[in-house]
């Protein structure tokens, strides 16, 4: 199903592509007078002229207000200080929950604010996150490291496993958190049978304690999977990377519920996690309007990649929800989709070097990523993804090291596992890059 039949278009457009939409957005718009610019100009203001106490007062009042007795009564928003919102800003959030088929979507000023965010309005002292055993090094840490001084219970389990999930279920629960696909081994969740059980302990509970469910999908994008169709709640990215594209500006969003707004914006004035201007502008006009072309062009060459990577001796294994081989192909086909419905693996790749044991495929996937760091042209050693340029690294001492060696082990990451996301460049100049790098080790 597409975006366009998940929600009401816009009143201008109608009957274009999702992509058209993401590319222009509203013609005209009350957040700014700019019918004469063929892109929405970048503000360059902290803080904004009011005409008087009464417009700054009736602007504080509808800031994020929190009461059904508030009525908006001005026909465009009242800005007042950049921490509060801006028209940059409030564009974005616009297209970013219609790519994502939500009602709202509030940006932060990185993809862990943005998770801190949404955590932050869902628990509480007392409350408990579940969480999938593996997710991106940062989050464990939030989880791990600042959770236990808040009296915020965390446990991991594995998602993949739907009965364990509800078995670790308590009366505390209140957040059921994934990624999908998982950074960083591909790991699919069924992203509709967590929405059911969650639905189905709901069915059961208070409104006050609901259990809420949370998907980390910057690997996927919304262009290859949009899982608030599935029934998920909340979805998160970091704008950083597959959204932004050319990884110039940090920022994260959170899209969810329209009740949501309000608590998310508050919670982003209090504590500061501001996505500026300047950084949501460029996501706003360059990197969402180029969102397909980029990734249809990536997860093409993405898969040729990947089968090029299965022939290589030097490789134990490849795991890409694009290949026949992926050992969750079914469910890849089942939630992977494009805004036309067309199968979408997306540009991840993940592959895991040979060696006689942990210690020696440590040191294989070592000299290989420091091979390609010193020799390769169009693939570089950094931590990103989503990039028109082609990133490479290794988890287990760089973006995961936040989570012990022995812990890494336990939750399934391996020592010689190395992860691969695709950019622009044609799939042979990645090809003869990855193939100098297996030469120089042999």
């Amino acid at each position: 199903m597409s975006i366009a039949d998940q929600n009401s278009e816009p009143e201008e457009g109608a009957g274009h592509s999702t992509e058209a939409h993401l590319i222009y957005g509203r013609m005209d718009d009350p957040r700014w007078d700019y019918s004469h610019h063929l892109l929405p100009p970048i503000t360059a203001s902290a803080t904004y002229r009011l005409d008087s106490a009464q417009r700054g007062a009736q602007g504080f009042l509808e800031f994020a207000h929190t009461t059904d007795e508030v009525h908006v009564t001005s026909k465009a928003p009242i800005y007042i200080y950049d921490r509060l919102g801006e028209p940059n800003k409030d564009m974005l959030e616009e297209n970013l929950a219609y790519a994502e088929g939500g009602e709202v979507a509030v940006t932060f000023a990185s993809g862990m604010a943005a998770i801190s965010g949404v955590l932050g309005i869902l628990t509480g002292s007392g409350s408990e996150v579940l969480a999938h055993k593996v997710l991106y090094g940062c989050t464990y840490s939030l989880m791990t490291n600042w959770y236990p001084r808040w009296k915020i219970a965390v446990q991991f389990v594995d998602f993949s496993n739907i009965d364990e999930v509800a078995a670790a279920i308590t009366k505390h629960t209140r957040v059921l958190y994934m990624e999908s696909p998982v950074n960083p081994n591909m790991r699919l969740i069924d992203l509709r049978a967590i929405a059911e059980l969650a639905a189905k302990i709901n069915a059961k509970r208070d409104a006050n304690d609901r259990l809420y469910t949370v998907v980390d999908n910057t690997f996927a994008s919304p262009f290859c999977q949009r899982p608030l169709a599935f029934g998920i709640d909340f979805v998160i990215h970091s704008l950083t990377k597959a959204i932004g594209g050319f990884g110039t500006d940090i920022g994260g969003v959170v899209i969810g519920p329209r009740w949501s707004h309000d608590q998310l914006m508050l919670f982003r004035k209090d504590f500061g996690g501001v996505l500026s201007a300047k950084a949501a502008w460029p996501v706003l006009v360059v990197g969402l309007p180029s969102l397909a072309v980029r990734m249809r062009q990536m997860q093409t060459t993405a898969l040729e990649v990947a089968e090029f990577l299965q022939t290589c001796p030097e490789i134990e294994r490849v795991l890409y929800p694009g290949l026949p081989s992926f050992p969750q192909a079914e469910l890849a086909r089942q939630q992977m989709r494009d805004f036309d419905g067309n199968f979408a693996p997306g540009s991840m790749i993940y592959f895991v070097m040979k060696g006689s044991d942990a210690r020696d495929a440590l040191r294989r996937a070592e000299g290989f990523i420091n091979t390609i760091a010193k020799e390769a042209y169009c693939v570089t050693l950094a931590v990103s993804l989503g990039n028109i340029r082609t990133l490479i690294e290794h988890p287990a001492s760089m973006t995961h090291s936040a989570i012990p060696p022995e812990e890494q082990v336990a939750k399934g990451l391996d020592p010689g596992g190395i992860r691969l996301a695709i950019g622009l460049e044609k799939p042979s100049d990645i090809i003869n890059d990855i193939t100098q790098a297996f030469h120089h080790l042999r």
